[in-house]
């Protein structure tokens, strides 16, 4: 294979909807930045899952390459930041939705987009943690800003998934006692080998419960939205905080004031596209401390490049535990 030619996972608009196809492609197919990436791994998250089915319009720029992650080596640069040989880890920036991604052996983005990856992560483990556990941290850190202190009990829904796993282990390293909330009864040895201390089935909380009910979370990391978060706010305790940051059981939130102006329970929106560079280098840092290979080993599977749009239904199905790491 010639160096200017590579292969890319290409989604192509048609008059139907969208193609998805692996293909060989040159440079001329990457858009124009000042740093070029050697794509070692990427990841699929639910958010890929969406655009390569071609549902929830995530994908608003055609030709192009989905993946939102990616970690690697750089290739070249006209940025001062990095240089040729740095290792380097990408989340978010509308990467893989508005701009070509990580389903590419190889990527161009800018720079200050990117971050180095921290010792002792390589691309690899990065991207075993990748968007996922990027963003179950930053739902940790939410959680400490507020002020919720080690030894509390928080509550994760959606535990069995790529965020609420890692946010498990985390939560768990970190001293807190983690309730596990799954629709999958048959991961409980799983979630508590991460670390839960007990294991709740979704259904308890599926169902629309009193805008109040008794207090028990002193944290919730919430994956889910849409019922079962108002119940998680519901059941939050006198000043505690619940950090929401997906939406796979629906966009409403079917809630009422009275856990905020009673209780003073905080709602916080954890944004992992935009969140700023200096957050992103302070979580990438302490995921690099917090998490060890021996944990990252029990939470991930990988697959190469070509299955990927194969696995599409399975993610989006909630059939895929923990992390799927794409070998690219």
């Amino acid at each position: 294979m010639s160096s200017e030619t590579f292969k890319a996972i290409v989604a192509r608009k048609t008059e139907s909807g969208q193609t998805i196809a692996l293909e060989q492609v040159d440079n001329s197919f990457l858009p124009a930045a000042d740093v070029t990436v050697d794509v070692a791994y990427s990841t699929l998250n639910y958010k890929d899952g969406l655009a390569l089915k071609g549902l929830g319009r995530i994908l608003r720029t055609f030709p192009m390459a989905p993946g939102i992650d990616f970690a690697g080596t750089v290739r070249a640069s006209e940025n001062p930041a990095f240089a040729p040989g740095d290792a380097v880890v990408l989340t978010g920036w509308g990467v893989g939705e508005n701009w070509s991604g990580g389903f590419s052996e190889r990527a161009r983005v800018k720079g200050d987009w990117l971050v180095k990856l921290p010792a002792p992560l390589t691309p690899r483990l990065a991207m075993a943690i990748g968007t996922a556990g990027f963003t179950a941290m930053l739902c940790v850190m939410a959680l400490e800003r507020h002020g919720i202190t080690k030894g509390g009990e928080v509550l994760v829904t959606g535990a069995a998934g790529g965020v609420g796993s890692i946010a498990v282990r985390l939560l768990s390293r970190l001293g807190y006692r983690v309730v596990a909330l799954t629709g999958r009864p048959q991961e409980a040895d799983f979630l508590t080998a991460l670390g839960a201390t007990e294991i709740m089935d979704r259904a308890v909380m599926q169902e629309a419960g009193k805008p109040l009910q008794s207090e028990r979370w002193a944290g919730v990391v919430d994956t889910v939205g849409g019922t079962i978060l108002a119940n998680a706010i519901a059941a939050t305790a006198s000043e505690g905080a619940v950090a929401a940051c997906g939406l796979a059981g629906g966009t409403d939130l079917p809630t009422s004031v009275f856990p905020f102006i009673l209780r003073g329970v905080c709602l916080m929106g954890v944004n992992s596209v935009d969140a700023s560079k200096a957050r992103r280098e302070e979580a990438w840092s302490r995921l690099a401390r917090e998490l060890t290979e021996a944990d990252l080993a029990s939470l991930t599977q990988e697959v190469a490049l070509e299955d990927v749009p194969g696995l599409a239904d399975a993610i989006l199905a909630g059939k895929v535990r923990g992390r799927t790491i794409v070998r690219v």
